[in-house]
């Protein structure tokens, strides 16, 4: 409840490999590994094995739309430059070699792209990837893109291009404010903890349960009052006492919207907290939970808690020292069914 804030866990890098005019590509060597100009800062070396490959490769599985190879990154700098990002080439199945790292192995080149590989105007290929800045594990390949750069030159202005590009900020705003509209409702002083908020809830659910049971009463001494007239049948209307049952309805209504609204801020707040929500998804968790609260619990209760990539990017820092976001594995599968590509989605949710 207080004013914690988040740092992102999760950065972004671009590796330059040499390049075969095959059907498969290098996209990151085994083993840890670091860049020629010493990057990534902060930690050891950016690492990926078997098992962290594995990751990669089943966080992907659910893709709907292949993975696009482009010429010098132009993806990310198209916003910039305003210039066309064409495609090189595409793929979509990653495999692991042990011992030589992680490999697209059905690449389709352009024949345009195929031509400059062979005639040598292109040597290396350069993945783009997210890596956990605590660990440096490799999360999630972004995408790669015929270069000829060195090493890793240009790194850090296409990290702060992919922050821009995607709208993301490095660590969400002080809490305090986000909880301000809960702590009003629940008649709470600024600072209160969760479990001074967890009481509030539970009386407000006391509350509402009391006034339920006075309405279920009165309807008990209607059914009686009912049962004891003439065999003709009673007008309901003339012999219901709706003066006292109406006013308990409305007042059961009424506690009940107060204390699901209440539930629906807490868990967003908690979620938020938690790095299940982002912030830029807020509003639609509100109006699930508007509608179904117990959808909205079901939806957090599976979400995924993963810091930085549900929530943050470099917000034009260097890689490796502040996280950059992507997908969570939820959005993930809403790209799958939408058939969205998961730069589209993220772009898609820049401009909100």
């Amino acid at each position: 409840m207080g004013g914690m804030k988040r740092k992102s866990h999760i950065g972004i890098a671009v590796c330059h490999l040499d390049l075969a005019n095959t059907g498969e590509i290098q996209l990151l060597p085994a083993g840890k590994f670091r860049a020629m100009d010493n990057r990534p800062g902060g930690i050891d070396a950016w690492r990926v094995d078997a098992d962290i490959a594995a990751r990669v490769i089943a966080r992907e599985a659910g893709r709907v739309s292949d993975f696009v190879i482009d010429y010098n990154h132009q993806t990310i700098y198209s916003r910039e430059n305003g210039q066309p990002a064409p495609a090189a080439g595409w793929f979509r199945r990653m495999e692991w070699r042990e011992g030589r790292g992680l490999f697209a192995v059905d690449v389709r080149w352009t024949d345009k792209a195929a031509t400059a590989i062979t005639s040598g105007e292109f040597r290396y290929i350069s993945p783009v990837f997210w890596f956990s800045t605590d660990t440096g594990e490799v999360t999630q390949i972004f995408n790669a893109a015929l270069t000829n750069n060195p090493a890793l030159d240009g790194m850090q202005e296409v990290a702060t291009l992919v922050a821009a590009h995607f709208d993301l900020s490095p660590e969400p705003e002080d809490e305090d404010a986000m909880n301000e509209k809960l702590l009003k409702l629940l008649d709470l002083k600024k600072g209160a903890d969760d479990e001074a908020a967890i009481a509030a809830c539970a009386a407000l659910i006391q509350r509402a349960e009391a006034a339920e049971a006075k309405a279920a009463e009165a309807n008990t001494q209607v059914a009686v009052l009912t049962a004891q007239l003439p065999d003709a049948k009673p007008d309901p209307a003339k012999y219901v006492p709706l003066d006292v049952v109406k006013p308990l309805q409305e007042q059961v209504a009424a506690l009940t919207a107060q204390v699901n609204g209440a539930r629906v801020t807490g868990l967003i707040a908690t979620a938020m907290a938690s790095g299940k929500l982002l912030p830029a998804m807020e509003p639609w968790a509100r109006e699930l939970g508007g509608k179904d609260v117990t959808a909205l619990e079901n939806y957090l209760a599976s979400a995924v808690p993963v810091a930085a990539l549900t929530g943050t990017q470099t917000g034009g820092k260097a890689p490796g020292e502040e996280g950059v976001a992507a997908l969570s594995a939820e959005e993930h599968q809403v790209c799958a069914t939408l058939g969205m590509t998961p730069e589209t989605f993220l772009a898609a949710k820049a401009k909100k």
